[in-house]
C-alpha cells in the first residue's frame, strides 16, 4: 500500500506516513495484502521485457520478478525516500538491470523515460486520492502497444466502520478502480476474491493497452 499521487499535500502526507511504516512494512503487510504473489505468476513469461512498478515500496515484488525473469529490465517508482532506500538495498544484486525513481506518478508529472511492456500497481492505486485516474492514464501512455497493466488492490467492504478505518490509513475502498481500468484497457484477467472471511474483497486485473506509445 505504497502511494504516489499528483497532489502535493498528499505527497507530503504519504512521505510522513511511510517515514515510520517503511521500517515495519515487510513485517506487517503480508498479513493482509493478498494476491501479490498470484499476480506476479500470471504475468507473461516472454524474455527481455521491461516492467515498471508504480509504488514499488521496499522492492518486494521487484525482487521476486528479478528472480523469476533473469532477463527482464526492472523499473521502480515511489514517492517515499525511506521505502526506496530499502528497495535499493534489497535489489542491489540486480542493479545492472534496475532503475529506481523517487517521483510522483500521473499525467503532468513523471513518466517513464522509455515505454514499458508491463506497468504494475500492487496495493497502490487505492491510496492515490486524488490521483488514481491520472496514474491509470499515465500508465496507458507509458505502455507499449499491446502492453499490459497489472493491478492487485482492495475492492470493497460491506462494513462502513472498516471503510472508515481504512480511510484513516489513506485507503479508498468503494469499487472505483475496476470500471476505469475496464474502460481504458482490454480485459485479460479479472478476479475478485474475499479477504479475511469477507471483511473486505480484493481484486486482480490485467488489461491490454490498445494505444500506441505517444
Amino acid at each position: 500500500m505504497h502511494s504516489i499521487s499528483p497532489s502535493a499535500d498528499q505527497a507530503t502526507a504519504m512521505r510522513r506516513y511511510y517515514r515510520f511504516h517503511a521500517a515495519i512494512y515487510d513485517a506487517t503487510r503480508w498479513t493482509f495484502l493478498f494476491g501479490r504473489n498470484r499476480i506476479l505468476h500470471v504475468l507473461p513469461t516472454q524474455k527481455e521485457l521491461t516492467i515498471a512498478e508504480v509504488g514499488c515500496g521496499t522492492g518486494r515484488n521487484l525482487r521476486r520478478l528479478a528472480r523469476l525473469h533473469p532477463d527482464w529490465n526492472l523499473v521502480g517508482i515511489d514517492i517515499s525516500p525511506e521505502m526506496l532506500d530499502r528497495a535499493g538495498k534489497r535489489l542491489a544484486s540486480f542493479s545492472r538491470r534496475l532503475r529506481l525513481f523517487e517521483k510522483p506518478y500521473g499525467t503532468g508529472h513523471f513518466h517513464l523515460p522509455e515505454p514499458a511492456d508491463i506497468v504494475l500497481f500492487s496495493y497502490a492505486l487505492t491510496m492515490f486520492n486524488p490521483g488514481w485516474e491520472a496514474a491509470i492514464e499515465q500508465a496507458r501512455k507509458d505502455l507499449t502497444l499491446g502492453g499490459l497493466i497489472a493491478v492487485v488492490d482492495f475492492y470493497d467492504t460491506p462494513f462502513s466502520w472498516f471503510r472508515r478505518w481504512m480511510g484513516y490509513n489513506h485507503v479508498r475502498m468503494d469499487r472505483h478502480l475496476l470500471p476505469k481500468l475496464e474502460a481504458c484497457f482490454a480485459t485479460k484477467t479479472r478476479l475478485v476474491r474475499r479477504g479475511w472471511g469477507g471483511l473486505w474483497r480484493y481484486f486482480i486485473f490485467i488489461g491490454e493497452n490498445p494505444l500506441s506509445h505517444g
